[in-house]
């Protein structure tokens, strides 16, 4: 599929609605009747079927099947939750679309549905040497209305929400472990079994936007941010605009930086800018706004502005990153940054500092040289071993 840059744009499920369906994983708030699914080995081939009604299972085992299939709801959106864009065409006539639409209208009782998803996927992962775990689970939510207060209403369901979801869970092979027999009162020898991971990717289809079925859309899951399973995006959806993982985006702002700015990429600009765009993630984040943090490209340049870059540097900046982001591209700030840590890196030396304080590291040219330099007056140890910085004047 064609990788176009496709970030934020129109609507996307924001932290509230994502929350109110994370809340219907419980034994005693799920409509799910029946978990479906698959066991494939790391030759592509299926195992064994799972046909698993929730009913019939003990409240552990329900608690198990609904945890994993919760956690493809984890995460941070717009990092580990990546909006899939359908475009009106394949929602119109697409064999992808219509597949999906099939498990979502039938409640996965198709096992013919079940079977191509099952198909598509497992020719296209990549899991390596590793086994894994295909689950499928169709819900239907009487979505309950809401008062102008925010205060949900019972007995007032508006929408009825039917969507499914799809785990993908990577399986650890058996281990031989000393285990404790309460029988025998004694440890012996025992197989752990094959356990199943947590989902290692997963979707939600479709997406819950606006509190109401948006199928233009599907939520996609990976747990790894640098790596989204791009081939499963490929074979699942076959978006033309293929989202960028969080670390392609960070690569390709960093890039930006240093080819346009070239001299003026400064220690003190690149800190700056550091510092304003985490400070505009702190804000976000206590604000508790569900929707998600996201700058323009001209909002981008202001910061480099404000932090003393020459403005036809600005211009080129900002040029490049409508290039690689797109013409009206919304950046997510925890993509493009890395806000919990500060780090610089010499080809000798790596120093850390919580982010909070970067400002109490300085650049400076002494007698010539370039120097990286924190202040170290009280409380200074050398692998735990307090020691004192003798001042030569004194």
């Amino acid at each position: 599929m064609m990788r176009e840059n496709c970030l934020w744009e129109e609507e996307r499920m924001n932290q509230k609605e994502l929350n109110e369906l994370r809340r219907r994983f419980k034994p005693d708030r799920t409509a799910i009747s029946k978990v479906y699914g698959c066991y494939v080995s790391s030759s592509r081939q299926i195992i064994s079927y799972v046909d698993a009604p929730l009913g019939l299972l003990s409240q552990e085992e329900q608690e198990m099947y609904l945890n994993l299939l919760k956690k493809t709801l984890s995460g941070a959106l717009g990092r580990n939750l990546i909006d899939i864009v359908f475009s009106t065409a394949q929602v119109a006539d697409s064999d992808e679309h219509r597949l999906l639409q099939t498990l979502r209208q039938t409640e996965l009782q198709d096992a013919n549905a079940r079977e191509s998803l099952y198909r598509r996927i497992i020719d296209a992962i990549d899991m390596g040497e590793s086994s894994y775990l295909i689950l499928l689970a169709a819900d239907t939510y009487d979505v309950p209305h809401r008062s102008r207060d925010d205060l949900e209403v019972p007995d007032a369901s508006e929408t009825v929400f039917r969507y499914f979801v799809c785990a993908i869970c990577p399986v650890k092979d058996p281990t031989l472990a000393l285990q404790y027999s309460d029988r025998d009162k004694e440890f012996r020898g025992s197989s752990t079994g094959h356990i199943a991971q947590p989902p290692a990717l997963g979707f939600l289809f479709p997406a819950f936007d606006d509190r109401a079925a948006n199928i233009y859309n599907a939520l996609f899951y990976s747990k790894d941010t640098a790596q989204l399973h791009q081939e499963v995006i490929d074979a699942v959806f076959c978006v033309q605009e293929a989202p960028m993982s969080p670390q392609e985006q960070q690569n390709l702002f960093a890039a930006a930086l240093t080819e346009t700015l070239e001299k003026d990429c400064s220690y003190d600009v690149v800190q700056a800018v550091h510092e304003q765009l985490r400070g505009r993630i702190q804000e976000h984040k206590e604000s508790r706004d569900p929707e998600p943090l996201t700058l323009s490209v001209r909002e981008v340049g202001d910061v480099l502005t404000g932090s003393g870059v020459p403005e036809e540097k600005v211009e080129a900046f900002q040029d490049q990153c409508r290039r690689q982001y797109g013409q009206d591209a919304a950046l997510n700030p925890r993509n493009i940054i890395e806000a919990g840590k500060f780090q610089i890196t010499t080809p000798e030396v790596k120093i850390t500092v919580p982010p909070e304080y970067s400002y109490m590291v300085e650049a400076r040219i002494i007698d010539g040289r370039r120097f990286i330099l924190i202040p170290a007056d009280d409380g200074v140890e050398v692998n735990g071993i307090a020691v004192t910085i003798p001042n030569p004047q004194e």
